[in-house]
């Protein structure tokens, strides 16, 4: 029927065929129990053979009491050979001996020939040895007669031997196997089922519910993935709540970096559109002022001084606002450089406009970099301009070398950053210290050094100075 084979298709197979989580948690425990209960079966296979055997002795010494009983009462002392055989087929046994004081008292058959393959002395036996003989029997290489002695559990002046079938202690073993592996397949599917229950219950459906966010999420961010997370966060305080608290938590964060990361996205096109339109307007005040500049009225002059220095600045802010809002990494061209030269460079740019601020440059000028000159000169030029607009009188520049890569350090004796800038210092439009900072200097600064495979950090800040470090993923080369 087709509903039933649907049926099978949808609720059975799933957990025959182990590729979900919930198929093989169930087959796991299976797996164990079964793996416990053949474990378990070993001493116990072992005891039941050693029970079998004191079963004989004992049998066997209630059948040649029988047997010396009856044999009283009979003219000539000796029962008749189908007496003797059917009392031997009672006791399980082929031919019966009793001891005492180290005289026979009972043989049973009288004329008994039989071939004894081992002998076992139930007295010095002990359970690995049981153990042993029992897995050798059940795989039929002991079926030969064997020589069972012991002292009688019912008289303990009484010495017991009896010669008994090993066939017939093999077949009976395997029956005991049978029972007991039937036995542990139930235990193990119906131990099985409670424990997947339970798990499928508290992990398995807590697992399907934050795959189903995880997955809804990729597919909506805006809006998909918090199905249910609420009911899994309500749970007892365990290792599963958490992880739902915490999937919801980086869900609404990724979102509102995902809605920041659209406005700016959105702010970065707009202003890709009117850069050019606006460099043409920037270009045309610039030449206006160049020409004022070569008028002979001192009031004109200086002027079109002010309005060169507001047209550069204008179009600075532009170009680093296109840069910053461009996707993808910052385009590097790598040539080596000689890091002192550069750090010269850049400190020479700043005293220009911070006169008073001076730059001890530690640098050595053995040291041979493979690096972008023109955008590791602009991130120089920000952290000293930034220390220098920060008050700071004292700026120094040095050199540590760790884990095959080189540090610079940038220090300065400024006042420190407030500690509301240091939350955001690296965001972009927030972390400025100063009226009328943009906050895409550091923000730049560090996308230009990580993709020279390093990261710009700030390694303290306080009244005592700032300290900005620079690592850059190279090695050092000398100077030829």
């Amino acid at each position: 029927m087709p509903g039933t084979g649907s049926f099978f298709r949808r609720r059975i197979r799933p957990y025959l065929v182990p590729r979900s989580l919930s198929a093989r948690v169930l087959w796991l425990t299976v797996e164990i129990i079964l793996l416990v209960e053949i474990v378990i079966l070993m001493p116990s296979l072992g005891r039941e053979r050693e029970t079998w055997l004191w079963d004989r002795v004992t049998d066997a010494h209630l059948a040649a009491y029988s047997e010396a009983t009856e044999a009283q009462a009979i003219k000539g002392g000796m029962l008749d050979p189908a007496t003797q055989r059917y009392l031997l087929k009672l006791s399980d046994t082929e031919a019966i001996r009793l001891l005492q004081a180290g005289s026979i008292t009972t043989l049973m058959p009288a004329n008994a020939d039989l071939q004894i393959s081992s002998t076992i002395n139930l007295d010095k036996e002990n359970i690995l040895n049981s153990m042993w003989h029992a897995d050798l029997a059940v795989l039929g290489l002991e079926t030969g007669n064997e020589l069972v002695e012991a002292v009688s559990p019912l008289d303990k002046t009484m010495q017991v031997q009896v010669v008994i079938d090993g066939a017939t202690l093999a077949s009976h073993l395997r029956i005991y196997v049978g029972h007991i592996a039937m036995l542990s397949v139930v235990i193990a599917l119906v131990t099985g089922l409670l424990v997947f229950a339970a798990l499928d219950r508290r992990l398995v459906r807590p697992m399907r519910i934050l795959t189903a966010s995880i997955v809804g999420f990729r597919e909506d961010p805006a809006r998909g993935g918090s199905a249910n997370l609420k009911w899994l966060s309500g749970r007892p305080n365990d290792e599963v709540a958490e992880a739902a608290r915490e999937l919801a938590a980086m869900q609404d964060e990724l979102r509102a970096a995902l809605w920041r990361n659209a406005r700016l996205a959105a702010v970065g096109t707009a202003v890709a559109k009117i850069s050019h339109d606006l460099r043409n307007i920037l270009t045309s005040a610039l030449l206006v002022a160049d020409r004022l500049q070569e008028t002979a009225d001192p009031v004109v002059k200086q002027a079109a001084n002010t309005l060169i220095t507001a047209v550069e600045r204008a179009a600075e802010l532009v170009s680093r606002t296109v840069d910053f809002a461009r996707e993808g990494p910052p385009t590097i061209t790598v040539s080596p450089v000689v890091l002192r030269d550069l750090a010269d460079e850049a400190a020479s740019a700043v005293r220009s406009s911070h006169p008073y601020v001076v730059i001890d440059n530690l640098v050595p000028g053995s040291l041979i970099l493979p690096i972008d000159r023109t955008q590791i000169y602009r991130v120089l030029v920000n952290l000293l301009r930034n220390a220098a607009e920060a008050t700071a009188s004292r700026i120094t520049l040095s050199i540590q070398a760790e884990n095959g890569s080189i540090r610079l350090a940038v220090a300065d004796n400024g006042p420190g950053l407030p500690k509301k800038v240091q939350e955001r210092l690296f965001q972009p439009f927030t972390g400025t210290g100063r009226r009328g900072g943009t906050g895409l200097g550091l923000a730049i600064a560090r996308d230009l050094i990580r993709a020279h495979g390093g990261d710009l950090t700030l390694r303290s800040t306080g009244p005592e100075g700032t300290v900005f470090v620079m690592g850059l993923a190279v090695t050092e080369e000398p100077v030829n």
